[in-house]
């Protein structure tokens, strides 16, 4: 394909989940822009506000070749942080890849507002996949993510995942080979979303893998939106996590409540992740 791939970072992070980081590190690739617009997005140098953000602009080959290196790296998995814009440069490239060696396992690491169509086109393509869920209010969505249908399209979408790789998987180091891990923010006053986000991934099956995560700081243009203008309190984390104990949602992932300070990355900066 002709267009060019918006790329911020490729490098090994190791502060995503367990699963997905190991001990060598996950083989990340941050691409520019998003479909959507979340006032508090902690990428937004990336996401949203790129102009002074120092890019690459690769094709589906460069891809490809930065893949290769991530393995020889030592990486667990080519890790392709919001993909939904650039999908079948990404597809292309993983099919490169595949016929150069890549043997590590793909990730679809989306915000999981994604088409149901192009997910089915890409079938076969991604080991696992690691949507969030971030509403299951319209409103809240529109409100803070600017669209619309957020929570008729995400869960459609998660839907899809799972029924193409199954429950997470891993090896017998721990590290995940296949499957679907979804995250959740807990965002400060939307505790009655979380409970429904929660509610609708046991639903969907009780032994889904999900991560809920507590490490929210009213940035970007958060900070000046009455709705969310605060950090995540230590009592609502701890309710949210009760309630999914209670839905036996047992493959769960939690974080600490000082994840607010230490896992906010900056994109300016050669060196992204203090980590």
């Amino acid at each position: 394909m002709a267009d060019k791939i918006k790329v911020s970072y490729a490098g090994l992070h190791h502060g995503e989940e367990p699963p997905i980081s190991g001990y060598k590190g996950s083989g990340t690739i941050f691409f520019a822009g998003c479909n959507l617009h979340c006032v508090f997005c902690q990428n937004y140098q990336i996401s949203q506000e790129f102009l002074h953000t120092p890019l690459q602009s690769w094709t589906s080959t460069d891809l490809a070749l930065e893949m290769m290196s991530l393995q020889v790296r030592g990486a667990h998995n080519i890790n392709f942080v919001s993909p939904s814009q650039m999908v079948f440069q990404i597809a292309e490239a993983i099919e490169i890849a595949r016929k150069k060696g890549l043997a590590i396992p793909t990730i679809y690491n989306s915000n999981g507002y994604d088409s149901l169509d192009v997910l089915k086109q890409v079938k076969g393509l991604f080991d696992i996949y690691m949507p969030d869920l971030k509403y299951m209010d319209n409103l809240s969505g529109e409100r803070l993510s600017d669209v619309k249908d957020y929570a008729e399209i995400a869960p459609k979408a998660i839907q899809e995942m799972l029924n193409q790789v199954g429950q997470l998987e891993l090896d017998g180091e721990g590290i995940a080979q296949k499957g679907i891990l979804v995250r959740h923010l807990v965002l400060p006053g939307l505790i009655e979303n979380s409970e429904k986000c929660l509610a609708f991934l046991a639903e969907l099956s009780p032994q889904i893998h999900v991560s809920i995560m507590s490490q929210y700081s009213p940035r970007y243009k958060a900070d000046s939106n009455p709705l969310i203008n605060r950090p995540l309190r230590c009592h609502e984390y701890q309710r949210i996590l009760d309630f999914a104990l209670g839905l036996g949602l047992d493959n769960a992932f939690i974080q600490e409540l000082s994840s607010q300070d230490h896992c906010l990355p900056d994109f300016n900066s050669k060196k992204p992740f203090d980590e």
